[in-house]
């Protein structure tokens, strides 16, 4: 059975160069280890080059792009796949539905919201999958940081640090989402 990986990532184009060299060894290494890539369906930033990434290496890619931003030609044009849907709320959907584990590269308000949805639907139970945050040159140390404030605050269990995995190279990110899943070890009562 093919692999599926939902990417999370920015489509912001004034960045370091690291993470854009990071995204693009990243698609590399999907494609090589036979792992169909989805994403945002974006043409710039992180989302591009993870695309071209595991494109030139002869992967697969699938973009799921809302309406409207297909309209304003926002979407990468060499795609395997490109789905287009109503709007962000059903392309979120869609992106968890088709990946058998999310990574999220670094990003902005977006990509934020995406993880911390994929976590929560985690933790209820809504999603089954390996969720790895790839933290490139420390992005994620901060909210990491957060997580541990909840954690200490009483916000969080700390059973729910098993919710994701935190990886620093492309290596460990293949084999995190290669992985068999944690099994559900968190209380499950509120």
């Amino acid at each position: 059975m093919k692999r599926t990986v939902t990417v999370y990532c920015a489509s912001a184009r004034n960045i370091d160069p690291i993470y854009t060299a990071t995204a693009t060894q990243l698609g590399k290494a999907l494609a090589l280890n036979g792992i169909h890539l989805v994403t945002g369906g974006g043409a710039t930033g992180l989302m591009g080059a993870v695309e071209n990434g595991a494109l030139e290496a002869d992967g697969e890619a699938t973009g799921i792009i809302p309406e409207f931003m297909y309209e304003n030609g926002w979407q990468h044009k060499s795609l395997t796949h490109l789905e287009i849907v109503p709007d962000m709320h059903a392309r979120k959907s869609r992106m968890a539905e088709l990946g058998d584990s999310v990574i999220a590269l670094p990003g902005g308000i977006g990509t934020f919201e995406e993880l911390l949805e994929i976590i929560t639907w985690r933790q209820l139970g809504l999603y089954h999958g390996n969720i790895v945050i790839f933290n490139v040159n420390n992005y994620y140390a901060p909210l990491l940081s957060m997580f541990e404030q909840a954690i200490g605050q009483g916000f969080m269990r700390k059973e729910y640090r098993s919710l994701y995995k935190v990886t620093e190279s492309v290596e460990e990110t293949i084999a995190a989402v290669l992985a068999e899943p944690e099994q559900r070890i968190y209380p499950q009562k509120f």
